[in-house]
């Protein structure tokens, strides 16, 4: 294993912690408020694909009420989240529990964003390559231009993280994603909450 990699690794071990750490008590009171707004539990989990494509659970703050239409399937997520919700996603508070499966090994703190498992066969042989590297809580396309930037912008960036990495990669696109944060850059595709769903 190249050395930049175990330094990678061991970064987002103590960061983590870290990190869990300074936000425990924010996460704690969170957890409580969702837990009391969605009458369900506060943790939204996802499957989504990690290192070569496997699949893993991704823990998110639920930010959308779980209603169904007729049909039984969930109705389209601009019903369903919150004004609460738009608040939580609107500062990126969503994404903290996230650093649970950073320290698990899962996820990476930089990275390509972890993306439903199906993705991975409408990928092209080039666009595979985001699948190299840990999915992490923010990437190289999350800084340029997050969910308004279209799918297949958003795989070229991955690509380039992943061809390009470098521990100098990483902390530009840490300090990069700080400011992204605090000016609420790019938080929803228009006409979504987040972004419409990728197709082939």
């Amino acid at each position: 294993m190249k050395i930049q990699h175990v330094i990678k690794r061991s970064a987002d071990i103590l960061m983590s912690i870290v990190f869990l750490f300074i936000f425990s008590i924010p996460m704690g009171i969170l957890y409580v408020v969702l837990a009391f707004h969605f009458k369900e539990s506060p943790i939204f989990k996802s499957v989504r694909a990690k290192y070569q494509g496997e699949g893993f659970v991704m823990y998110k703050f639920r930010t959308m009420r779980s209603v169904l239409d007729s049909n039984n399937e969930p109705r389209p997520d601009n019903e369903r989240v919150t004004e609460l919700g738009q608040l939580i996603r609107r500062w990126s508070l969503d994404e903290l529990p996230q650093l649970i499966n950073v320290l698990k090994g899962d996820m990476s703190l930089i990275g390509p964003r972890p993306l439903p498992l199906e993705y991975n066969e409408l990928y092209t042989i080039e666009e595979r390559k985001r699948l190299e590297m840990k999915p992490g809580m923010t990437g190289w396309a999350q800084v340029n231009g997050r969910n308004n930037v279209h799918w297949k912008a958003k795989f070229q960036l991955d690509v380039i993280y992943v061809t390009k990495y470098s521990l100098l990669f990483d902390l530009k696109i840490s300090l990069l994603t700080i400011l992204v944060v605090l000016k609420k850059d790019g938080i929803s595709q228009d006409g979504y909450v987040s972004a419409e769903r990728y197709k082939k």
